[in-house]
Protein backbone atom coordinates (compact mmCIF):
# COMPACT_ATOMS: atom_id res chain seq x y z
CA UNK A 1 0.00 0.00 0.00
CA UNK A 2 1.12 3.21 -1.09
CA UNK A 3 3.28 4.70 2.21
CA UNK A 4 1.67 8.70 1.44
CA UNK A 5 -1.89 7.20 2.40
CA UNK A 6 -0.55 5.03 5.20
CA UNK A 7 1.94 7.02 7.19
CA UNK A 8 -0.81 9.31 8.35
CA UNK A 9 -2.49 6.47 9.96
CA UNK A 10 -0.22 5.09 11.93
CA UNK A 11 3.29 6.14 11.93
CA UNK A 12 2.56 10.05 10.99
CA UNK A 13 -0.60 10.06 13.25
CA UNK A 14 -1.52 13.83 13.38
CA UNK A 15 -2.86 13.55 16.72
CA UNK A 16 -1.14 11.19 19.00
CA UNK A 17 2.35 11.33 16.85
CA UNK A 18 2.41 14.88 15.40
CA UNK A 19 0.25 16.49 18.65
CA UNK A 20 -1.52 18.54 15.65
CA UNK A 21 -5.50 19.96 15.45
CA UNK A 22 -5.20 19.23 19.27
CA UNK A 23 -7.76 22.71 19.68
CA UNK A 24 -10.46 20.09 17.88
CA UNK A 25 -9.62 16.72 19.60
CA UNK A 26 -10.22 18.09 22.99
CA UNK A 27 -13.03 20.39 22.67
CA UNK A 28 -15.72 18.04 20.50
CA UNK A 29 -14.81 15.14 21.65
CA UNK A 30 -17.44 14.52 24.30
CA UNK A 31 -19.68 12.31 22.10
CA UNK A 32 -19.12 10.14 19.46
CA UNK A 33 -20.99 11.67 16.39
CA UNK A 34 -19.35 15.07 17.44
CA UNK A 35 -16.16 13.71 16.64
CA UNK A 36 -17.79 11.69 13.31
CA UNK A 37 -19.13 15.16 12.11
CA UNK A 38 -16.01 17.04 12.85
CA UNK A 39 -13.69 14.05 11.31
CA UNK A 40 -15.54 14.64 7.88
CA UNK A 41 -15.46 18.30 7.71
CA UNK A 42 -11.87 18.01 7.66
CA UNK A 43 -11.48 15.33 5.27
CA UNK A 44 -13.56 17.07 2.50
CA UNK A 45 -11.43 20.24 3.23
CA UNK A 46 -7.95 18.60 3.30
CA UNK A 47 -9.25 16.82 -0.13
CA UNK A 48 -9.82 19.47 -1.71
CA UNK A 49 -7.35 22.18 -0.50
CA UNK A 50 -4.41 19.57 -1.35
CA UNK A 51 -5.81 19.09 -4.82
CA UNK A 52 -6.42 22.51 -5.32
CA UNK A 53 -3.19 23.70 -3.37
CA UNK A 54 -1.00 20.51 -5.53
CA UNK A 55 -2.62 22.05 -8.79
CA UNK A 56 -1.71 25.59 -8.39
CA UNK A 57 1.09 25.39 -6.82
CA UNK A 58 3.19 26.79 -10.45
CA UNK A 59 0.70 29.62 -10.66
CA UNK A 60 0.99 31.24 -7.01
CA UNK A 61 3.79 33.62 -6.49
CA UNK A 62 6.03 32.46 -3.62
CA UNK A 63 5.18 36.09 -1.46
CA UNK A 64 1.46 35.00 -1.58
CA UNK A 65 1.69 31.63 -1.01
CA UNK A 66 0.60 31.56 3.02
CA UNK A 67 -2.98 33.93 2.54
CA UNK A 68 -3.06 31.83 -1.47
CA UNK A 69 -3.58 28.83 0.51
CA UNK A 70 -5.82 29.64 3.66
CA UNK A 71 -8.29 31.71 0.97
CA UNK A 72 -8.50 28.26 -0.98
CA UNK A 73 -8.73 26.60 2.45
CA UNK A 74 -11.32 29.08 3.96
CA UNK A 75 -12.93 28.22 0.95
CA UNK A 76 -13.94 24.93 1.30
CA UNK A 77 -14.71 25.31 5.09
CA UNK A 78 -17.66 27.71 4.29
CA UNK A 79 -18.66 24.75 1.82
CA UNK A 80 -18.62 22.74 5.23
CA UNK A 81 -20.63 25.18 7.01
CA UNK A 82 -23.26 25.54 4.94
CA UNK A 83 -23.91 21.98 4.01
CA UNK A 84 -23.73 21.10 7.91
CA UNK A 85 -25.66 24.11 8.85
CA UNK A 86 -29.11 22.80 5.86
CA UNK A 87 -28.30 19.31 6.21
CA UNK A 88 -27.63 18.58 10.00
CA UNK A 89 -28.30 21.58 12.07
CA UNK A 90 -27.93 20.14 15.05
CA UNK A 91 -24.68 18.83 14.57
CA UNK A 92 -23.60 22.29 13.44
CA UNK A 93 -24.81 23.58 16.95
CA UNK A 94 -23.25 21.29 18.84
CA UNK A 95 -19.74 21.51 17.16
CA UNK A 96 -20.44 25.44 17.21
CA UNK A 97 -17.50 28.13 16.78
CA UNK A 98 -14.47 24.26 16.08
CA UNK A 99 -16.11 24.86 12.24
CA UNK A 100 -15.41 27.77 11.47
CA UNK A 101 -11.88 27.32 13.00
CA UNK A 102 -11.03 24.48 10.63
CA UNK A 103 -9.66 27.41 8.74
CA UNK A 104 -6.84 27.59 10.80
CA UNK A 105 -6.35 24.03 11.75
CA UNK A 106 -2.73 23.59 11.88
CA UNK A 107 -3.04 20.01 10.00
CA UNK A 108 -4.58 21.03 6.67
CA UNK A 109 -2.79 23.85 6.63
CA UNK A 110 0.62 22.41 7.39
CA UNK A 111 -0.02 19.75 4.63
CA UNK A 112 -0.79 22.19 1.85
CA UNK A 113 2.65 23.68 2.79
CA UNK A 114 4.33 20.89 4.03
CA UNK A 115 3.44 18.63 1.50
CA UNK A 116 0.25 19.57 -1.57
CA UNK A 117 2.91 22.54 -2.79
CA UNK A 118 5.93 20.01 -3.47
CA UNK A 119 4.08 16.96 -4.61
CA UNK A 120 2.20 15.55 -7.57
CA UNK A 121 -1.61 15.53 -7.61
CA UNK A 122 -1.76 11.55 -6.66
CA UNK A 123 0.69 11.99 -3.50
CA UNK A 124 -1.15 15.17 -2.36
CA UNK A 125 -4.79 13.13 -2.70
CA UNK A 126 -3.42 9.88 -1.14
CA UNK A 127 -1.42 12.10 1.56
CA UNK A 128 -5.09 13.98 2.59
CA UNK A 129 -6.98 11.03 3.24
CA UNK A 130 -4.37 9.42 4.89
CA UNK A 131 -3.97 12.31 7.14
CA UNK A 132 -7.79 12.98 7.45
CA UNK A 133 -8.43 9.05 8.28
CA UNK A 134 -5.44 9.06 11.24
CA UNK A 135 -7.46 12.41 12.55
CA UNK A 136 -10.48 10.91 12.41
CA UNK A 137 -9.54 7.75 14.18
CA UNK A 138 -7.49 9.51 16.90
CA UNK A 139 -10.30 12.21 17.67
CA UNK A 140 -13.25 9.25 17.68
CA UNK A 141 -11.27 6.59 19.65
CA UNK A 142 -10.98 10.20 22.23
CA UNK A 143 -14.44 10.87 21.92
CA UNK A 144 -16.01 6.82 22.47
CA UNK A 145 -13.29 6.53 25.56
CA UNK A 146 -14.73 9.62 26.76
CA UNK A 147 -17.90 8.97 26.06
CA UNK A 148 -17.98 5.64 27.30
CA UNK A 149 -16.48 6.57 30.58
CA UNK A 150 -18.13 9.98 31.19
CA UNK A 151 -22.00 9.38 30.06
CA UNK A 152 -22.34 5.47 29.80
CA UNK A 153 -23.17 6.24 26.62
CA UNK A 154 -21.96 6.10 22.28
CA UNK A 155 -23.97 8.47 20.25
CA UNK A 156 -24.31 8.30 16.67
CA UNK A 157 -26.22 9.75 13.75
CA UNK A 158 -30.24 9.24 13.87
CA UNK A 159 -31.52 6.97 11.64
CA UNK A 160 -35.40 6.03 11.47
CA UNK A 161 -36.81 4.50 14.46
CA UNK A 162 -33.13 4.68 16.05
CA UNK A 163 -32.53 7.61 18.06
CA UNK A 164 -28.87 7.44 18.09
CA UNK A 165 -27.73 6.61 21.82
CA UNK A 166 -26.36 3.33 22.91
CA UNK A 167 -26.59 3.01 26.30
CA UNK A 168 -23.37 1.12 27.94
CA UNK A 169 -25.44 -0.93 31.18
CA UNK A 170 -23.71 -0.81 34.09
CA UNK A 171 -21.70 2.34 33.45
CA UNK A 172 -24.52 4.69 32.28
CA UNK A 173 -26.13 3.69 35.87
CA UNK A 174 -22.94 5.53 37.53
CA UNK A 175 -20.80 7.56 34.37
CA UNK A 176 -17.41 9.16 36.17
CA UNK A 177 -18.13 12.41 34.75
CA UNK A 178 -14.88 13.64 35.02
CA UNK A 179 -14.71 12.70 31.43
CA UNK A 180 -17.02 14.41 30.32
CA UNK A 181 -15.53 17.69 31.39
CA UNK A 182 -12.54 19.76 29.86
CA UNK A 183 -9.96 17.60 32.56
CA UNK A 184 -11.09 14.33 30.84
CA UNK A 185 -10.33 15.33 27.37
CA UNK A 186 -6.54 16.27 28.57
CA UNK A 187 -6.68 13.13 31.11
CA UNK A 188 -7.98 10.61 28.08
CA UNK A 189 -5.50 12.40 25.53
CA UNK A 190 -2.67 11.97 27.93
CA UNK A 191 -3.10 7.87 28.86
CA UNK A 192 -3.50 7.84 24.94
CA UNK A 193 -0.40 9.30 24.07
CA UNK A 194 1.15 6.84 26.63
CA UNK A 195 0.29 3.81 25.08
CA UNK A 196 1.25 4.90 21.65
CA UNK A 197 4.27 6.25 23.17
CA UNK A 198 5.08 2.52 24.86
CA UNK A 199 3.67 0.64 21.46
CA UNK A 200 6.11 2.89 19.31
CA UNK A 201 9.26 1.76 21.70
CA UNK A 202 7.87 -1.78 21.94
CA UNK A 203 7.88 -1.95 17.97
CA UNK A 204 11.49 -0.68 17.83
CA UNK A 205 12.63 -2.92 20.00
CA UNK A 206 11.36 -5.58 18.17
CA UNK A 207 13.09 -4.20 15.07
Amino acid sequence: MNKEFTKGILRDNPIFVLLLGLCPALGVSSMVVNALGMSAGVLFVMLGSNIFVSLLKNFIPAKARIPSYIVIIASFVTIVQMVMEAFAPALFSSLGVFVPLIVVNCIILGRAEAFASKNTLKDSVLDALGMSIGFALGLTLIALVREVLGSGTITLFAMGSFDGVINIPLISQAPMRVFSLSAGALLVMGLLKAFFNWYSAQKRGQA
